[in-house]
């Protein structure tokens, strides 16, 4: 064990050392700790691209495998990824050697947000798009802010950023801080400000059931300062919201709610829409953004911009010139007039909304390619509700969820049994048990004007590449017969 008098952060710290560096979140950090003067080193026992590359641009040493001799150096501080376990032998080093620890939102908040006038975005659904977005309409109104998120925004080419400025945007999640503290990352946090996109039964392997999930969404609202702002959706359950003793708003598509939309158009690449407050008109604007529910997340976001005192055309100008996030309705590649598209999709709400938002942007079929990854879509929580969620998809291919050998049997979601399930609803669908065989399958199935959707959390074996190169190819073949 670890001993608790440790878990904290030196006043003059200069050396960290992260573990288990190479996750998103950790590795956005050591750059924040590096550009601020640190001397960082990190270990993962997972040290390869992209993380590797972006690590050592930045003169970060990175070790392979977890050691104690990663931290014989002595650090003044290591931070404890939450993919480290009690028993890894790195964290014996630390116990040994009596050095001091805390977690990534420990590290985040106490060295980074807690000088900065911090707005935290949480909930189940479009923490990642929400947090860039905002952070997106404040440096376009010249306020420099500092910003972390869970991926790479577009426009920053980062998932990170200091910032010169007095405000902060950072994405907080429900997972669990780290092995010595089970916490919810959220709870680490002091924001004035906070966004609660969406409160939904996610991260099976943590919360066994939805009143789980509720009970900490509703500790984190209980916390929050009472002269702090919470900008909520309307749909967030009723417990969660009345825990929170700060001035609240709610946003979504009712009128009833504080902010909420009006008039919607698509006019591809651009959709315009209207925004009404307390029922009344407040703007127009336009977005690239796609689907209802990125407009829902635009309304969150303006909802704080207007409460930082933001004038309406500084809101705009963000909107409008916002380029996304990566593997979020990002388009990878145009091959023979098929375009390939990657989303991070995975829980049935986000599928669901992701089809019907790329839906009107397209004229071709909608082909739909799933990937059940997460620790939450291997597991049957949800088989009966995903053949629900595919109803805009032309076609469907399931592939085989990885990784299922930690899971049991009885617990494990079937791919198979999903598109026999679709089929029974009349949906076109079919099962590939290796990446390879979709590939292969969609090479010759995709034609002109087609869309397909990728959707997974993970590289899903390099499929957006290959198939951009099986579509070449194939085109490239049917004009030298031609």
């Amino acid at each position: 064990m670890l001993d608790p008098d440790k878990n904290r952060i030196p006043k003059n710290a200069k050396t960290v050392h992260l573990t288990a560096v190479c996750g998103t979140g950790m590795g956005s950090l050591a750059a924040m700790l590096k550009e601020s003067g640190f001397e960082v080193t990190g270990s993962d026992q997972n040290v390869y691209p992209p993380m590797s590359i972006f690590l050592e641009e930045r003169g970060i040493p990175v070790a392979m495998g977890y050691s104690p001799k990663n931290v014989a150096h002595r650090p003044d501080l290591v931070v404890v990824g939450n993919a480290v376990s009690a028993d890894n032998p790195e964290v014996a080093g630390i116990r040994d050697l009596g050095l001091c620890y805390c977690s990534f939102p420990q590290a985040l908040q106490e060295l980074f947000a807690a000088e900065k006038d911090l707005t935290l975005v949480t909930g189940t659904h479009g923490k990642t798009t929400t947090t860039a977005l905002l952070a997106w309409i404040l440096a376009r109104a010249g306020l420099d802010p500092g910003f972390l998120v869970g991926g790479i925004a577009r426009d920053f080419g980062a998932s990170h950023r200091l910032g010169k400025g007095g405000f902060m945007v950072v994405e907080g999640d429900e997972y669990d801080s780290a092995f010595f503290d089970k916490r919810p990352k959220f709870m680490h946090y002091a924001p004035s400000r906070t966004i609660l996109t969406s409160v939904e039964y996610d991260h099976a392997d943590i919360y066994p059931d939805f009143e789980s999930v509720k009970r900490a969404f509703s500790s984190f609202a209980a916390g929050l300062p009472e002269k702090g702002f919470l900008v909520h959706h309307e749909d967030v359950p009723v417990e969660v919201v009345s825990a929170a003793s700060c001035h609240k708003v709610h946003y979504g598509k009712r009128v009833k709610s504080v902010w909420s939309l009006g008039g919607v158009s698509v006019d591809p690449p651009w959709t315009q829409f209207e925004v009404l407050r307390r029922g009344g008109p407040y703007a127009r604007y336009k977005t690239r953004l796609m689907g209802v529910h990125n407009l829902q997340n635009a309304l969150a976001a303006i909802a704080v911009a207007d409460d930082m005192g933001l004038d309406k055309d500084a809101i705009g100008l963000g909107l409008e010139t916002f380029s996304g996030v990566r593997r979020r309705q990002e388009v990878r590649g145009v091959a023979a007039g098929v375009t390939v598209m990657d989303d991070f999709a995975h829980h049935p709400t986000a599928v669901r909304e992701t089809l019907e938002a790329v839906r009107p942007h397209i004229s071709g079929r909608l082909i739909a390619v799933f990937e059940p990854r997460t620790n939450t879509s291997q597991r049957k929580v949800f088989q009966d509700v995903y053949p629900d969620c595919f109803g805009p998809a032309d076609l469907v291919v399931a592939a085989r969820p990885p990784r299922q050998q930690k899971i049991a049997v009885e617990e494990r979601f079937s791919s198979e049994k999903l598109v026999n399930d679709l089929k029974k609803k009349g949906k076109d669908a079919r099962y590939f048990p290796d990446t390879g065989e979709i590939v292969d399958f969609l090479a010759a199935e995709a034609k002109q004007g087609d869309l397909l959707l990728i959707m997974s959390n993970g590289g899903f074996d390099n499929i957006h590449d290959r198939l951009l190169a099986a579509l070449r190819g194939g085109a490239a073949a049917k004009a030298e017969t031609a």
